[in-house]
Formats: structure tokens, sequence, C-alpha cells
């Protein structure tokens, strides 16, 4: 016989809400549910019309990545099908497009709502740039909110600008909002240029190194979500301590907040005093094509990193055949 569910909100039954939401959450699944209904209003422009992938948690397991819907999603959910390269099969992919699809999530205990940079009506368009600015072991957010002002640095020597948010975790998100004119080789090939471009700015700060153990204790300026890339939306909560949330801030309050500021709990407090999201980004821009030219001479990070990992195992394997 089936539990009969706590409360129902938009036809969706809502199951174990009492249940702690994960370890150092310091909440409840009811905790979560009430936090994703009380600003989907905010939340949900970022997830429409996108391929959605969630971080779920459930009691006694690790958190854990899903991009294909399960089976018993139900028929009301919108989905899409993906070609995923890596894997060489089909993803069906959820569409958050409402609040009750939102509910629906929040009671599978998904957290993290991870929506990609393209449309399902446009996989061959990016419509943002996306640098995320992550800080070394040990380094403060501050450090990460300064590397954040040398790509607004960078964006304005270029005549774009962008909005800014923080991760949820310890480091910031700079979106650049682009017009359908490049193509996604074009926008990836942009977002390398203007990391490149802040790196310059001041290398002591930044560096555009991919491999970790080259950073040399500098803000790593990611240039690689590109592309069908995903990036954790406005407003999702984080698996982190104290369930935090990722929020757009301001360039002006960047260097007045702290991740911890904005938790499932405070979050909800603060959006009157806050512009929305969708009402902080810029209008979509067009990349100058002198920066899609610049950004196709730097290498893919990715590639130059996997290339010269094969390099080094190849001299470990050679080192240890000749001693």
């Amino acid at each position: 016989m089936a539990k009969e569910p706590d409360e129902t909100r938009d036809g969706v039954p809502l199951t174990n809400l009492d249940q702690p939401l994960f370890d150092g959450a310091e909440a409840t699944k009811r905790d979560l549910v009430d936090y994703l209904d009380a600003v989907h209003e905010v939340l949900l422009p970022g997830l429409q019309d996108r391929p959605l992938s969630v971080i779920r948690v459930r009691p006694g397991q690790k958190p854990f990545m899903q991009k294909n819907v399960p089976k018993y999603t139900p028929e009301w959910v919108r989905t899409v099908p993906m070609w995923a390269e890596a894997s060489k099969r089909e993803v069906i992919y959820a569409l958050c497009d409402d609040r009750r699809t939102l509910l629906w999530f929040a009671n599978q205990r998904a957290v993290e709502y991870h929506p990609t940079l393209v449309r399902a009506d446009r996989w061959d368009r990016v419509t943002h740039l996306v640098l995320d600015l992550d800080p070394p072991e040990g380094e403060t957010f501050s450090a990460a909110v300064q590397a954040a002002f040398l790509v607004r640095e960078a964006l304005t020597e270029l005549g774009l600008s962008g909005a800014v948010k923080t991760s949820g975790a310890k480091g910031v998100h700079v979106y650049v909002p682009i017009d359908d004119q490049a193509s996604i080789e074009d926008a990836a090939a942009a977002t390398r240029a203007i990391a490149a471009r802040a790196e310059r700015i001041d290398p002591e700060l930044a560096t555009t190194a991919y491999v970790r153990e080259e950073r040399g204790g500098k803000v790593f300026v990611d240039s690689t979500r590109a592309g069908g890339a995903t990036v954790v939306a406005a407003y999702s909560p984080r698996v982190r301590p104290g369930a935090t949330v990722s929020f757009p801030v301001g360039w002006d309050n960047l260097d007045q907040v702290s991740p911890s500021d904005f938790t499932i709990r405070t979050t909800p407090g603060l959006l009157a005093a806050t512009p929305a999201w969708a009402e902080q980004l810029p209008a979509p821009q067009t990349l100058p094509a002198d920066l899609i030219a610049e950004g196709h001479e730097i290498p893919v990070a990715r590639v130059v990193a996997m290339h010269e990992g094969k390099r080094r195992a190849k001299a470990r394997r050679e080192a240890e055949e000749s001693s």
C-alpha cells in the first residue's frame, strides 16, 4: 500500500518532508521544497526551454548527477532527446518550465539545477558566455571576486558587459549574454580570449592554466563552460554546508558579500531588495570578430591537458621500462 503524501502542491504529492536533506545542510527536505517554491518565479526563467541536469541526494547515498529522466517521470514533464557524443547514446533531458515540474524535482530530492547554455529549440547556438572564477584551495572568496573584476575590465575594453553571481560554492560566475550570430565554436573561442585578456591584466592573480598543479596558487579563470556545457542556475541550492545558494548580487555589492550569506533559509527574504537575475543580465550582444579570431588562436584547454597527460604517461612508462 502506497504511503500517503505529507501534502500536495500544484497536484504534486510531496513525501517524507521532515527527513534531513543531506549531511551539513542544516535543513530538511521540507526546507528544500519550501525554498524552491518561494523562488520559483525568479529561478524558472533560467531553466525554461533548457535541457536540465540535476544533482540529487538520496538518504544514505552520495550526491549524484541525473541527466536522463527516470522511467517513472510523469508524462506532463516536458522532455527533449539529445545525442551525447561522449557516451554515444541519446539522453532524454527534462525541461523544467513551470512550478509543477520544479516541485516534482524537489520531491525527488533534486538539490542542484544545472541548465545547458543552449535552448532545446536551438542546439547550434549558446545564449551566454560564462567565465567561472575558481580560487585555489585555502583561498578566500575575495580572490575570486578580484578575478571577476579583471573579467569585467576585459569585457569593458571590448565594449561588452556581463552580470555576476556567486556560484554557491567558493567561486564567482560572470555571464555575458550574446546574440545568435556566433557559432558554438566561435562563442567558445571568444570565451577563451576573454579569459586570456583577464589573465594578462594581472597574471599574479589570475591564470588560465587548466591543470591544477600548474596554477601556482592563482585564481583559475575557467573558459571551458561552452557548447553543451551546463552551469548551475541562479538561485539554485548547492550540496554544500549550510545549503548555500548561487545568488546574483550585482557588481557593486560583489566585494561586500560572502557565499554563506545566501542559503535556502536566507535567500527568500533577500529577493525584494535585489533585482532578479533576468533583470540584471544585459541584452544579448554581438561578439567582435577580432575577439573570435583571437580566441581561435588559443588552444582548447581540455585538449591540451589531455595530450599533456598522455605525454607524461608515456614518459613514465618509458622511464619504468628503461630502469
